[in-house]
């Protein structure tokens, strides 16, 4: 029995890959001379597509665009190596009848451990303190001392499930919780604040896990970092989108915050000289989800939504645009 087509148009993991090839013809559209004539080749019969956010595939970028997504009539599936889907037109996908899967829940602790860690450091300067120990400068003198965690309010953007595990981490540190996103949440114990500047005013650490695109582009401006202070830190583990750059780092040259920890950046892998510059700032190479354990269950959760699928079982985990089983008829 012959096997169905899937195109892979960038690098995956190896355990995407190897366990997509035992099912699907897999084309790696990265691997072909001309990949322009690979894919008047093969969409007018392709059905499903496995694709991920470049920093889950070697730093490659193909989006899922409208326009990609009306070349393919026969389309029904793709399934996103991440949690997040900002490389997917998912309304467009909805539009058509196709489905959308992505990996969350086994991605949730990991990435929620880099946040709080991340807040620490900044916090603590950690970094720094490894660094002056290195140096020798301990032999000389103490480090100095640092801001602390004691009697501060975590203002959490997006509370999904990431945001809820980084919500019980902050507890556990005696942390006062507070949220903002589209709506509140009926079983969130937490204050909800409409407006993102109310809360960034009430809080001094302002931790950002909502979604990238284009809804949520430049969120953090200069007008919230005014309102969060100049006791206040900023921790991004969400899109680099989300936050605008050049506001950021006049509000840390400026002193109208106190600091920053970035795990994602606007142009990344590309990091402004500024921030790179600044001591007092605790910057990591997008490794919020990136342990062994992790990325392997990410993996397999990949694989299992496209088997699922294409043997009738409908996708494990679509994403809220595209539902399953109600989705509009497809329109070829």
């Amino acid at each position: 029995m012959a096997q169905d087509d899937l195109l892979m148009p960038v690098p995956l993991p190896p355990l995407v890959q190897e366990g997509l090839a035992k099912s699907f013809n897999l084309i790696k559209l990265w691997e072909e001379r001309d990949p322009e004539a690979v894919l008047a080749a093969i969409a007018p019969r392709m059905r499903f597509i496995a694709t991920g956010v470049p920093i889950l595939a070697d730093g490659v970028s193909y989006p899922i665009s409208a326009a990609v997504v009306a070349r393919f009539p026969k389309l029904e599936l793709v399934a996103n190596l991440g949690v997040g889907y900002d490389n997917i037109d998912a309304g467009a996908c909805a539009a058509r009848g196709v489905i959308v899967t992505n990996t969350p829940d086994v991605l949730t602790e990991e990435t929620a451990d880099t946040a709080f860690g991340l807040l620490l450091c900044v916090i603590r300067q950690f970094p720094q303190a490894d660094r002056y120990l290195r140096e020798g400068k301990w032999l000389k003198t103490g480090f100095p001392l640092t801001a602390s965690l004691r009697g501060r309010t975590m203002g959490i953007v997006g509370l999904g499930r990431i945001g809820r595990a980084i919500a019980r981490r902050g507890e556990a540190f005696g942390l006062k919780i507070a949220y903002h996103g589209r709506t509140a949440q009926a079983d969130a114990p937490w204050p909800f604040y409409e407006r993102l500047e109310d809360m960034a005013r009430a809080c001094d650490i302002l931790m950002v896990s909502t979604p990238g695109g284009p809804a949520t582009r430049n969120l953090i401006d200069a007008k919230i970092l005014d309102a969060l202070g100049p006791q206040g830190v900023l921790i991004n583990i969400a899109r680099g989108s989300v936050v605008d750059e050049p506001a950021l780092i006049a509000a840390l040259r400026e002193g109208r915050i106190l600091s920053a920890g970035l795990d994602v950046f606007a142009g990344e892998p590309e990091v402004p000289a500024e921030l790179i510059a600044m001591d007092h700032v605790v910057l990591l190479p997008h490794v919020g989800s990136a342990s062994h354990a992790t990325r392997d269950a990410m993996s397999a959760l990949v694989v299992d939504n496209a088997l699922s699928f294409a043997a009738g079982r409908g996708p494990l985990t679509p994403v809220a645009e595209t539902p399953w089983p109600s989705r509009p008829e497809k329109a070829h």
